[in-house]
């Protein structure tokens, strides 16, 4: 990343240019740097961050003004809002398979829902998952995990989405191909907790 002062006859330059530099700022701070495309933008890491930081950014207006504020340290440390200390924080968590949480003080001690994976149902190009949710407590939400084969274990690299939870819920996975699918669910709190695996579900899309 190179600093500019004045980039390319302007005093605030945006955008790309010819497809090979990208001219942006950061922190107040004017900077070119190379276009970059990734190989495989939808790689198994890639949509498991992606769902994870859709959720953050989704959630962050319900969270409440007492874990938004939380976040004012961290932000005035790093020079940003409070927001992007939130999601730099959780998608690094994440990013080790560790879930998120609403402040920035996650000691993981909340209680887990009461919850099933009830089924899986496959439909023509989608599944329904169904689980039920007798008592929430402190759970924020859950992680999906799909695989193409039977007995997984439940990862970063094959989580699909994250939801959140409030009470019982069916989610579909669509649009999906044809064949034999295999699904599992991980339940949250809101403090940092990652419950067990909550039992693999199978079904035939169509």
């Amino acid at each position: 990343m190179v600093k500019l002062a004045a980039p390319m006859m302007s005093l605030d330059a945006s955008g790309s240019l010819a497809g090979a530099i990208v001219f942006s700022k950061w922190k107040g701070r004017n900077y070119a740097r190379q276009l970059v495309r990734p190989a495989n933008p939808k790689s198994a890491l890639q949509v498991s961050m992606r769902a994870m930081l859709r959720f953050l950014a989704q959630d962050w207006k319900n969270i409440g003004a007492t874990p938004k504020a939380s976040w004012t340290e961290e932000a005035a440390a790093g020079n940003f809002s409070k927001f992007n200390a939130y999601i730099q924080a959780n998608q690094r968590r994440w990013r080790e398979f560790l879930p998120p949480g609403q402040t920035d003080t996650m000691y993981g001690v909340h209680a887990l829902p009461t919850a099933t994976f009830d089924s899986a149902t496959g439909g023509i190009h989608h599944a329904d998952l169904a689980a039920t949710v007798t008592g929430i407590n402190q759970c924020w939400g859950v992680a999906i995990f799909r695989s193409p084969t039977g007995t997984f274990t439940p990862s970063l690299s094959n989580c699909i989405h994250i939801l959140k939870v409030t009470t019982s819920f069916v989610w579909t996975d669509t649009p999906i191909l044809a064949g034999t699918y295999y699904y599992d669910m991980k339940f949250f709190t809101d403090d940092g907790l990652l419950g067990p695996d909550e039992g693999e579900k199978t079904c035939v899309v169509t």
